[in-house]
């Protein structure tokens, strides 16, 4: 059995972090390599990350430097990107070179929701994925959704092809109204479908907890990180069979691997401690993101919305008012993006968002602080 924690590719090493394209393929070489010593094999990329060059990435740092059977390899159709069956096989094809493979040990039809499903349909997704798998070009067929556990019961139910389905868990999002983890695993479980979770930090959000809640873990067990509670949280889950972090430091993936090398089940006392840090992080978290930048690609103003939405919520968690880092950081940025103020309200960065966020209000919350401050006089 494979262990169960994955490399996922979203948030990889960059040389320039204004640049999502600007890969440190040497930091990752070494990522990859020691990822695999350790006996890991599961990489997880998307047609979409990174400016649409995650895969390439992949191919020159995994794919080009180890044996095809050393490894399994995920990708991703992007639901928003093609207009006809046509395009489905274009960008197939063209996945299956940039990754630089002949097949992949898992697929999926990606971010699927209410209108990505009905694409889904009209185009006959399914039986597209299906045909790629008697072709041999698919090992595994799935998909990963973000929508309501109803939404994805009817999948589920007229689609029992589907090998695996790919959710968002974490412990802050379990029991979160706009989320519904629990209710989309306990779904998934009821279909009988094997679990891969994604974002089991919620964007690196359970990374970088309030001071309050790491000292209850610290006083716990001192030696184990942060990320490693949320990432346990998530594999202790039945039907689980992987668990996908983007890392991009190797002292991320030295303290993942560690604890995930042989994985050892949440007990009762570390439950009650999410418990209480749950209470603690929802008393302090004012934007709940996960910096997939999807609401990012169709916006008319170019606006840099999950980063805005970052240094909000740091504003918001700053024990003094002195905030000048942050807007310091905020300046910097409305450089090459739009400010915050220049949304027009058109939503379809709200389309896009599989939090489901009410982006176009929330970034009059930001505008209030960023655009509008005795810090940085505007010009008259």
């Amino acid at each position: 059995m494979d262990k169960k924690f994955g490399f996922g590719c979203m948030r990889l090493p960059l040389l320039d972090k204004d640049d999502q394209t600007s890969f440190d393929i040497e930091t990752f070489n070494k990522m990859v390599d020691t990822f695999l010593e350790k006996g890991f094999t599961y990489f997880d990329t998307a047609y979409v990350y990174h400016g649409y060059r995650s895969e390439e990435a992949v191919r020159e740092s995994l794919v080009k430097r180890h044996h095809r059977d050393k490894f399994k390899l995920a990708t991703k159709l992007p639901m928003r990107d093609f207009q006809s069956v046509e395009d489905m096989e274009r960008i197939f094809n063209e996945q299956l070179e940039k990754c630089g493979v002949d097949y992949f040990d898992y697929y999926l039809l990606h971010n699927m929701g209410v209108n990505a499903y009905k694409k889904a349909c009209e185009f006959d997704s399914f039986g597209f994925g299906l045909r790629k798998k008697q072709e041999g070009k698919i090992k595994n067929f799935g998909m990963s959704f973000h929508d309501t556990p109803e939404l994805l019961d009817e999948i589920l139910a007229a689609h029992p092809e589907l090998d695996f389905v790919q959710l968002q868990i974490n412990y802050i999002d379990w029991e979160n109204p706009g989320i519904q983890s629990r209710r989309c695993y306990e779904v998934a479980r009821k279909h009988g479908k094997p679990i891969i979770v994604m974002e089991p930090c919620k964007g690196g959000n359970l990374a970088l907890v309030p001071e309050k809640a790491e000292q209850l873990m610290k006083e716990y067990n001192p030696a184990a990180s942060v990320p490693s509670w949320a990432i346990r949280f998530a594999a202790n889950q039945e039907g689980v069979i992987m668990v996908l972090s983007g890392m991009n430091t190797m002292e991320q993936l030295l303290d993942n691997t560690s604890y995930m090398a042989d994985f050892k089940p949440l007990v009762k006392e570390e439950y009650k401690i999410i418990e209480r840090v749950m209470d603690i992080i929802n008393e302090n978290t004012a934007i709940p993101c996960t910096t997939c930048r999807y609401c990012e690609k169709d916006c008319p103003k170019n606006i840099a919305i999950p980063d805005y939405f970052a240094l909000y919520n740091s504003a918001k968690r700053a024990v003094t008012s002195n905030l000048s880092s942050q807007f310091v950081y905020y300046m910097n940025l409305t450089a090459n993006h739009g400010k915050a103020g220049d949304c027009i309200g058109c939503k379809q960065c709200e389309s896009a968002c599989p939090q489901h966020l009410k982006i176009t209000e929330l970034l009059k919350d930001v505008s209030a602080i960023f655009d509008v401050t005795p810090a940085f006089p505007t010009k008259k």
